[in-house]
């Protein structure tokens, strides 16, 4: 348990949230990344994860945006662990966040 009397994040929350969002994914996009996520595929994965994160630095250019930031990081996690709790944690924040803001639009009714 953590502070706050929650269980503690673990690497293995993000490797289950990574599969479910590839279940989720189209067939051939699914199949590309089971492909880069192969224990074979580091220096493909490593190249294309820094490759994202530098698109997500300059996301003032087009097509870069910012959304490439953290496509890079979570291709990184996967050669670097320590990455998976943080990004575990964020992701939780980021779904959190978002129920709050769009329980209040729901509340507020249309055309308030």
């Amino acid at each position: 348990m953590d502070v706050n009397g929650q269980r503690a994040v673990t690497a293995r929350d993000w490797d289950a949230r990574v599969a479910r969002l590839t279940e989720k994914m189209p067939a051939s996009l699914a199949k590309a990344l089971a492909w880069l996520r192969e224990p074979s595929r580091r220096i493909v994965r490593i190249a294309a994860a820094l490759l994202f994160i530098l698109g997500g630095v300059f996301s003032i250019l087009p097509v870069l945006g910012l959304w490439m930031l953290p496509v890079g990081l979570a291709l990184l996690s996967e050669d670097i662990p320590g990455l998976k709790v943080p990004l575990e944690r964020s992701a939780r924040w980021i779904v959190a966040t978002w129920e709050r803001v769009t329980a209040r639009f729901r509340r507020r009714g249309p055309g308030a």
